[in-house]
């Protein structure tokens, strides 16, 4: 039987158009969103899982963005989470990204820490809201 242990909401803008982050620096990661999940009681098979939106304002170029979870708080820790979604010239409007990843079986410790990032592989991206990613940890 599942045992639900933890679950944790990191909501860094709830409104459209709410923010205006630009991202300035070209495939460097930028951190959107980060959940720490308690892991008192697990058991076997601990499993996490994750989604999250953000949403961003693209220049008129051909553009690919990357949204990069890690288990940790640096953008070099071990990556459980990498999708880039690549738009073209004619997107005018806001582009909402969603996702939803999973971490089966991570170390158990007392915490489990996830970081979010978001890069650009072109300047003039700016993040403008919603931003949001939430998880939560179950065990056997």
């Amino acid at each position: 039987m599942t045992t639900f242990l933890d679950a944790r909401t990191s909501q860094n803008a709830s409104l459209a158009n709410s923010i205006a982050i630009p991202i300035l620096v070209i495939n460097t990661p930028q951190l959107f969103g980060q959940i720490g999940l308690q892991t008192a009681g697990a058991g076997t098979n601990p499993r996490v899982q994750f989604k999250g939106t953000i949403s961003v304002q693209l220049p008129l170029a051909l553009v690919g963005i990357t949204i990069t979870i890690v288990r940790g708080t640096l953008s070099t820790d071990p990556v459980i989470y990498s999708a880039t979604s690549t738009f073209d010239l004619s997107i005018l409007a806001p582009q909402i990204i969603t996702f939803s990843a999973d971490d089966f079986n991570p170390p158990i410790t007392p915490q489990l820490t996830y970081t979010a990032f978001v890069s650009s592989n072109l300047l003039g991206t700016i993040r403008v809201g919603p931003e949001n990613f939430d998880g939560f940890v179950v065990s056997d």
